[in-house]
C-alpha cells in the first residue's frame, strides 16, 4: 500500500528537549523586545542642561534621533537575511550591536560619535525585533502570543522606559546607554540560546520565500524615504504644514504598500500600520503630558497603569492565539476599534493628576493592539509577518512626523508657560482625534479590500473547486497536491499507519493526465505508486 510522505520537517524529529529552547526564547522576548523599542524615543532634550557648552546642542538632538530611521531600515533587510543566516546567529548579532552601542555611548564626545552610536543601536534593535519574531513563529503558539503582547507593551511604555533612567542623572550620556545591565542579561541569554540551538539539533526557522523577499526589499524603499524626510524636517526647520502633508503622504504610501499581495498578507499588514502610526506616538505624548512638572503624577504614578495594561495585553494576545484561531475576520477590527475607544478616552481623562485613571486608555490601547495583531497574523507565514512589521515600524516614524506637525501648529505663537502647557495638551487632544479617524479609515479600507478580493473573510483565501475524476475520490488537498486512493485497492483493505486510506500523492497540474491514463487503462491493474522517474518528489526536487 502507498502511504503519503511525512510533512514534518526532518529537524523536528532530531530536536531534543524543545522545552528548553522555548523557555529561552520566552525569556529573550521578555528581555529584548523592550530593550529594542526603548531605542526609538529621542530623550536628549531632557538632559539638555547637562550637555557641554562646546557641542552643538541642536545637532546632537538631530543625530540622537537617527536610531529610528536605522531601525526601520534594518527590519526588512534582516527579514531578507533570514534566508542565508540562521536566526540564532542574527539574534545574537543584533544584541551584540546594542551592547556595542552601550559601550561606545560612554565615550561619546562629538556629534559624529553620537550619530554612530544611535545608528548602531537602531540597527541592532531592528535585528532583535525581526529575529525574535521569526524565532517564535514555528514554536509553541503561546510564544507568538507572548511576542505580540510584549511588543504592544513595549510600544505603549517606550517613552516611560526611556525617561526612567534620566531621573536625577549627572551625565547626558545616560541617554545613549539607558539599561546596560539589561543589555548584558539579554546578550547572555542570546549566547545560551545559540549554544542550546547548536546542541539540541539546530532546528530550522521558517524564512521568507523568494516572492516575500521581494516585498521586503520593496518595503525598505518607503522606509528610506520616510527616514530622509524625517531627517530633513529636523535639519532644515520645516514649517508645520509641509511636515503634516509629507507625513500624510507617508501614511498613504504605507497603506498602498500594505494593499499589495494576497488577502492574508493584507489582513496582517493593515493592523500593523495602524498600530505603528498610532500607539507609540499617542502613548509618548500622554506620558509627557502626565509628567510631574505639568501637574501630572509623574512616572512613579504611571507604573501601575502601565503594568496593568501590559499584563492584560499579554493575556489577551495569548488567549487569542490559543483559543480563537480563525477568528481574525472579526477580532482584528474589534481590536482596532478598542484602540479607537482608548484614543477617545485620552481626550476625556488626560491630563489627570490621578495616574490610576490612565489605566483605562492604556489598557484599551495595549489590549486592542495585541488582539488586532494576534488575530490578523494567525494564518500568515513568517514572510508576511515580517513585511507587516516593516510597515509598522515605518508607521511609527510617520506617526511621530504627523504628531510633530500638529504640535508645531498648536505651539505657534505661544508667549507664556501656561499657554505652552495648554497648547501641548490641545495638540494631544487633536492628535487623539486624528489617530482615531485614521484607525477607523484603516478598518474600512481593510473591509473594502477583503470584499473586493471575494473572500468574504479577511483571512480566507479563495481555493478553486476541484472536480474529482471519478466517484469516491476525496476532495483535493489545499495548495498543490491531490490525494487519491491507490488504484487496485480492495474495499476492505486495512487502513494505513496514519489512519487514512492508502493514497498516492499527485500534483494538481497532473490531474488531466491521471484521468486520461485511468480511462485508457480500464481493465488493467496499475501500480499503486508512480514509476520512480515520474514521482512527484522527483519532479519537485528537480525543479
Amino acid at each position: 500500500m502507498a502511504v503519503p510522505p511525512s510533512t514534518r520537517p526532518p529537524h523536528q524529529a532530531r530536536l531534543r528537549h524543545p522545552w528548553l529552547l522555548d523557555t529561552l526564547l520566552g525569556l529573550l522576548v521578555v528581555a529584548s523586545l523592550p530593550l529594542a523599542v526603548v531605542a526609538i524615543p529621542n530623550t536628549l532634550s531632557v538632559v539638555a542642561r547637562l550637555l557641554p557648552p562646546g557641542l552643538d546642542h541642536a545637532g546632537l538632538m538631530r543625530t540622537h534621533g537617527l536610531a529610528l530611521p536605522a531601525l526601520i531600515l534594518a527590519v526588512p533587510l534582516a527579514g531578507v537575511a533570514l534566508r542565508r543566516v540562521p536566526v540564532a546567529h542574527l539574534l545574537l548579532g543584533g544584541l551584540a550591536l546594542v551592547a556595542l552601542s552601550d559601550a561606545a555611548g560612554g565615550y561619546a564626545d562629538s556629534e559624529f560619535v553620537v550619530g554612530v552610536v544611535r545608528v548602531l543601536r537602531g540597527a541592532g534593535a531592528g535585528l532583535v525585533l525581526t529575529t525574535t519574531l521569526a524565532a517564535v513563529w514555528s514554536r509553541l503558539p503561546v510564544l507568538r502570543g507572548l511576542w505580540v503582547g510584549v511588543f504592544g507593551l513595549s510600544l505603549l511604555a517606550a517613552e516611560a522606559f526611556a525617561l526612567w533612567p534620566l531621573d536625577e542623572v549627572s551625565s547626558w550620556r545616560v541617554t545613549l546607554q539607558p539599561y546596560p545591565m539589561v543589555t548584558g542579561v539579554a546578550l547572555g541569554l542570546a549566547a545560551v540560546h545559540l549554544v542550546a540551538w547548536m546542541l539540541l539539533g539546530r532546528p530550522e526557522t521558517p524564512a521568507p520565500d523568494l516572492h516575500e523577499r521581494g516585498r521586503l526589499l520593496l518595503a525598505a524603499v518607503p522606509a528610506a524615504a520616510i527616514a530622509v524626510v524625517a531627517i530633513s524636517t529636523a535639519s532644515e526647520g520645516w514649517r508645520a504644514l509641509p511636515v503634516i502633508l509629507l507625513a500624510a503622504v507617508a501614511v498613504l504610501g504605507l497603506l498602498a504598500l500594505a494593499s499589495i499581495g494576497d488577502a492574508r498578507g493584507r489582513a496582517s499588514a493593515y493592523p500593523m500600520v495602524a498600530v505603528g502610526v498610532v500607539l507609540l506616538p499617542s502613548a509618548a505624548q500622554v506620558t509627557l503630558v502626565e509628567m510631574g512638572g505639568l501637574g501630572g503624577p509623574g512616572l512613579r504614578g504611571l507604573w501601575v497603569p502601565y503594568t496593568v495594561a501590559g499584563v492584560l495585553a499579554v493575556v489577551a494576545s495569548v488567549a487569542v492565539r490559543l483559543l480563537a484561531r480563525g477568528a481574525g475576520r472579526w477580532l482584528a477590527p474589534l481590536g482596532l476599534l478598542a484602540m479607537v475607544v482608548g484614543l477617545c478616552s485620552v481626550r476625556l481623562v488626560v491630563p489627570s493628576a490621578d495616574g490610576m485613571v490612565l489605566t483605562v486608555p492604556f489598557s484599551l490601547l495595549a489590549v486592542g493592539a495585541a488582539v488586532a495583531l494576534t488575530a490578523a497574523s494567525q494564518e500568515v507565514g513568517v514572510g508576511a509577518a515580517v513585511f507587516g512589521l516593516s510597515l509598522g515600524c515605518a508607521g511609527v516614524l510617520a506617526g511621530f512626523l504627523l504628531g510633530t506637525g500638529v504640535q508645531m501648529t498648536m505651539l505657534d505663537g505661544v508667549r507664556s508657560a501656561q499657554e505652552l502647557v495648554d497648547s501641548f495638551v490641545g495638540a494631544l487632544h487633536w492628535w487623539a482625534l486624528i489617530g482615531g479617524f485614521l484607525v477607523v479609515a484603516i478598518i474600512v479600507l481593510a473591509a473594502v479590500m477583503a470584499r473586493r478580493s471575494g473572500t468574504g473573510a479577511a483571512l480566507a483565501e479563495p481555493v478553486p473547486p476541484v472536480e474529482p475524476p471519478c466517484a469516491g475520490i476525496p476532495p483535493a488537498a489545499p495548495a498543490d497536491v491531490l490525494l487519491v486512493p491507490a488504484p487496485g485497492g480492495d474495499d476492505d483493505e486495512e487502513e494505513g499507519p496514519t489512519g487514512a486510506i492508502p493514497r498516492v500523492v499527485l500534483p494538481v497540474a497532473a490531474r488531466g493526465a491521471f484521468d486520461k491514463a485511468g480511462a485508457a487503462s480500464e481493465g488493467r491493474v496499475e501500480p499503486a505508486v508512480p514509476p520512480q522517474g515520474h514521482s512527484p518528489e522527483g519532479r519537485g526536487a528537480s525543479s
